[in-house]
């Protein structure tokens, strides 16, 4: 299938890492020029030189829990180097825990970083994918989408902010030939699902191999997912061949969730 990402810009947030590099890397393998955009700039260099056609990428840095600094440094980027066809909205979750026990201030930090940040980047991006009639806006959230995930209240809560927020901007969009769309992976092989399975582990008073194993039982294809396995679905959501696709939300879950 020919995906039409020759030279068509990316902006891939959280990519020194887990999903949001294997999009990165995906998305250049089909001749997209990438922006990482993440905290880390010593992860973001590694990640830029493993990017085919280097010379054609670069990075940002900001922390996106200050939605100031992430606004800042995309509209500086935009006038000095132009705008993007794709925006990749990835951002790390918020810490587990049960939500009755959460404070206040998580829940307002996981909003500003994963509505406010959303809202401010695709503000920045929008006028250029207007101007091209073309527009890829794809969001990495959680299954927790579909059936809220024990031990992760915050991110159950803002998770679902954020699809909603983008069915909204789905409508609002689709006229120019924008698209909104979600990821939803299920348990994928990340520093975050290992944080998941330590956490389960603990409270169940049980090792980690045997919760790991425990919890790929629970997926009917067995296993856990791959990086590269969730990146290829948002790959295609990128394309050109995805035009008439939007504002659905996609799990990429080996089958783990039960609803439809």
């Amino acid at each position: 299938m020919e995906f039409g990402l020759n030279n068509k810009r990316a902006l891939v947030c959280g990519s020194s890492q887990g999903i949001g590099k294997a999009t990165a890397i995906a998305l250049a393998k089909e001749g997209a020029q990438i922006t990482l955009f993440a905290r880390n700039e010593d992860k973001l260099k590694i990640v830029l030189k493993d990017l085919p056609n280097n010379g054609d990428h670069d990075y940002l840095v900001a922390d996106f829990s200050n939605p100031n600094a992430v606004g800042e440094e995309i509209t500086k980027h935009i006038k000095t180097h132009g705008g993007y066809h794709i925006l990749i909205n990835n951002t790390g979750g918020p810490k587990s825990g049960a939500l009755i026990e959460a404070a206040t201030d998580e829940l307002e930090n996981a909003f500003r970083m994963h509505v406010v940040c959303n809202q401010i980047l695709v503000q920045k991006v929008l006028p250029f994918m207007k101007s091209e009639q073309f527009g890829r806006i794809i969001n990495i959230i959680s299954t927790s989408v579909k059936e809220p995930i024990e031990g992760l209240g915050v991110s159950n809560t803002i998770r679902n902010a954020v699809a909603n927020w983008s069915k909204s901007l789905a409508t609002e969009l689709a006229s120019f030939g924008i698209t909104v769309n979600n990821v939803l992976p299920g348990f994928t092989q990340t520093q975050r699902l290992d944080s998941i399975i330590n956490l389960k582990a603990t409270k169940a008073n049980m090792s980690e191999i045997d919760m790991a194993q425990l919890m790929q039982n629970y997926v009917p294809a067995k296993r856990f997912g791959k990086p590269e396995e969730v990146a290829d679905a948002i790959t295609f959501l990128a394309s050109s061949s995805a035009a008439y696709i939007t504002g659905i939300n996609l799990p990429v879950d080996g089958g783990r969730t039960k609803s439809l």
